[in-house]
């Protein structure tokens, strides 16, 4: 049992204070989540949407990483952990008619990405 806990290694990258609304972040970042890096990149690359780009950065970022600092081949990783969390809401306000404001809410988010083996591989060297 405690051979199942230990054999996958989490590979991690961040980007914080992306000035992209979560939400949307979070539809491109489902698009990616459980595939594998040469797929995760094919898709972002063709993706219609602005948040794409931030999500790419973060995912090369990630295999770089893999690559550079465990030894891992980036090619093999799957995108296990892909989270996008609000951050800090900038502020501020549009004048109206009659001297009256509305608010205007300039959001911003961070993007984690986690690589990790796939699952059957990892079984393999476990047993």
């Amino acid at each position: 049992m405690a051979d199942s806990t230990e054999t996958t290694q989490m590979v991690r990258a961040t980007a914080k204070y992306v000035r992209v609304s979560p939400r949307k972040a979070r539809l491109v970042a489902d698009l990616v989540r459980g595939k594998s890096v040469p797929e995760a990149r094919a898709i972002l690359a063709f993706a219609t949407r602005d948040a794409a780009v931030p999500v790419g950065k973060v995912l090369n970022s990630a295999a770089a990483n893999a690559d550079n600092n465990h030894g891992l081949r980036s090619d093999e990783l799957v995108l296990a952990h892909v989270t996008v969390d609000p951050g800090p809401t900038i502020k501020r306000f549009r004048p109206r008619a009659k001297g009256s404001a509305s608010p205007i809410m300039k959001r911003t988010c961070h993007i984690t990405i986690g690589l990790a083996q796939p699952a059957e591989r990892s079984r393999k060297r476990g047993n």
